[in-house]
């Protein structure tokens, strides 16, 4: 069977279970002490292969990690992204979204100019950056890696896994950036080792194309010490369980 009808049986099985018992889905999975929502990252300015005339890296994502509640995360998110739009507008930049819904501006001059932007807009909407919200990338980097290298376009420049765990570093001490996902290419499994042994006591380093769900990857993940964090895609695994 394909994973979209598993998943599909496997959903359902599972409310039907919940509602067996009489209790809501997030407690029949989840137990007594299920009560935490998780701090959503949102989407807001797209690159790579989700915009055209873009950034290189393909997300850069908001994390309202000083939002009391998660109804709050996302009303600070709707602020920032508001703010972003006017920002852009502003500076004759385009305001058309990418794949993912976030904006897609063309004109940029570096893959560091939308952490710029974001950082402004966040001021712009009157919170604090890093203590009110912070910044999150996916560089699907994987896209970018070629040859043993990763042809940064925009930047006009190609780099080796050390030169890219640098420019992370670079940008950890600049700004607050909290997370990196897929921050090396899937198979650059020494790339990774590297990146987790730099920097992974201070960004949270999740793997998503590294992993890709796949529990054997996972387990070598965990073995080798790459990344330190697992974005786990129910309709990649094909269960709810």
């Amino acid at each position: 069977l394909g994973a979209n009808a598993m998943l599909g049986v496997s959903i359902a099985c599972a409310r039907a279970a919940a509602a067996g018992v009489g209790q809501p889905l997030y407690r029949y999975l989840g137990g007594p002490l299920a009560r935490t929502l998780p701090v959503p990252l949102m989407n807001v300015l797209n690159g790579g292969k989700h915009a055209t005339d873009s950034a290189d890296m393909q997300e850069y994502m908001l994390v309202p990690l000083g939002a009391p509640s998660f109804k709050e995360a996302i009303r600070m998110g709707s602020e920032i992204f508001h703010a972003l739009k006017k920002l852009l507008e502003d500076k004759g930049m385009g305001t058309g979204v990418g794949d993912e819904g976030g904006f897609a501006p063309s004109g940029l001059v570096s893959n560091e100019q939308p952490i710029e932007l974001i950082l402004n807009a966040i001021e712009a909407a009157g919170y604090k950056a890093g203590t009110d919200c912070a910044i999150a990338l996916d560089p699907a980097a994987t896209e970018l890696f070629a040859n043993g290298k990763y042809n940064l376009a925009r930047e006009k420049t190609t780099l080796d896994s050390a030169g890219l765990i640098a420019k992370y570093g670079a940008w950890r001490g600049k700004y607050p950036l909290v997370s990196v996902e897929d921050g090396l290419a899937e198979d650059d499994w020494d790339g990774w080792k590297a990146l987790t042994k730099a920097l992974g006591d201070r960004l949270q380093l999740v793997g998503d194309d590294l992993f890709v769900t796949n529990v054997e990857r996972i387990r070598r993940g965990v073995s080798e010490g790459a990344a330190n964090a697992v974005l786990i895609k129910l309709n990649q695994i094909g269960t709810l369980t």
